[in-house]
């Protein structure tokens, strides 16, 4: 569902050492030298190793179907979008069960994870019962494949949001356009599209947020691979693996500035689900209207039916005196007098 990015590791080591400063973003990248001790051990259970190209799947006998799976999945299709065919020896941990998904995930992973890539290791944490939700487990392995693949390619270069991005990119993920298009409506309609900056630190955090930003940076990549119909990406990763510069490798890929690339993306988002984003607007503005006009109709209701009951019982009582006075008439009594 979403990758730990151990390739932060060096950086949050350094951040560490000079701020010192314990907060939930720091608690999260500092966390991940912490990993090493969640590292797999062959020995903690009967694991077995299944061996196909580079890739080395770890897992129990019972996640052996799986394990074949996996592995048959990462070498078909062992090239990614516009990175060099990867070399690195891979090894895929399959966890049989919570305890050891999350002992092998490390104390900083979250919560809602079910897959986490550790690229300074070429290792990826699976777990083997719920590596399926949110999409089947060979997408899930193609995702943290893709940040593994980056990372060999272009080290810690790439910002947060790029990473993510490209990893749902390669691993196809189409279904966030579908699944999260309300997320996208709801931002612009309140006005709130992100920016690329402004993306990463929505990473750390809950699940709904991190969707999101899940979701906003599949399209960044998406658009940007869109800029050159030809070649995509590979052109932007040959010249960001020589200058080392994001904004350098924009500029001679697509000639755009990334300040420019940013509003394109934001505008064609925008283009994109406008519709569904006027849908959404008109859909608040009635619910705010309803909350607006809701308990003045109720205040009117009430009334309304309170004067109805008042007619009622006026309308009974008046039956009543006619009923008297028309058998009064009748035993030749005197009517009864009208209550004054």
């Amino acid at each position: 569902m979403t990758a730990w990015r151990a390739a932060l590791v060096p950086r949050a080591r350094r951040a560490c050492a000079v701020a010192r400063v314990v907060t939930v973003a720091a608690m999260l990248t500092c966390a991940a030298p912490r990993a090493a001790a969640g590292t797999p051990q062959g020995g903690e259970m009967d694991l077995l190793t299944l061996e196909r190209g580079r890739f080395k799947v770890h897992h129990a006998p019972s996640d052996g179907r799986l394990a074949r799976a996996l592995a048959e999945a990462a070498v078909s299709r062992d090239t990614f979008p516009g990175l060099p065919r990867p070399r690195d020896q891979v090894a895929i941990w399959v966890a049989p069960d919570d305890e050891l998904f999350r002992r092998w995930a490390g104390d900083g992973a979250p919560e809602w994870g079910n897959a986490f890539a550790f690229p300074l290791e070429r290792r990826i944490v699976l777990h083997g019962h719920k590596g399926g939700q949110g999409g089947d487990a060979l997408a899930v392995l193609r995702h943290e494949l893709a940040h593994l693949a980056l990372h060999e390619a272009l080290g810690d270069l790439p910002p947060r949001w790029f990473d993510e991005g490209y990893a749902s990119y390669a691993a196809g993920e189409w279904g966030r356009d579908d699944v999260l298009a309300t997320n996208f409506a709801l931002a612009i309609a309140f006005g709130r599209l992100p920016t690329l900056a402004g993306l990463d630190s929505s990473f750390q955090y809950g699940a709904t947020t991190a969707q999101a930003a899940y979701a906003f940076s599949y399209r960044a990549v998406a658009e940007m691979a869109s800029l050159d119909r030809a070649r995509g990406l590979t052109l932007l990763f040959e010249y960001w693996a020589r200058e080392r510069s994001l904004e350098r490798a924009v500029r001679q890929a697509y000639g755009l500035t990334l300040g420019g690339f940013e509003a394109h993306w934001q505008k064609a988002t925008r283009r994109r689900y406008g519709g569904l984003a006027l849908v959404t607007d008109v859909s608040l503005g009635a619910v705010l209207v309803v909350l607006m006009i809701g308990p003045l109709w109720l205040v009117r209701r009430q009334r309304d039916r309170k004067r109805l009951e008042a007619m009622r019982v006026a309308d009974a009582a008046q039956a009543e005196r006619e009923r008297a006075s028309a058998l009064a008439a009748l035993l030749g009594e005197e009517p009864p007098e009208k209550p004054h």
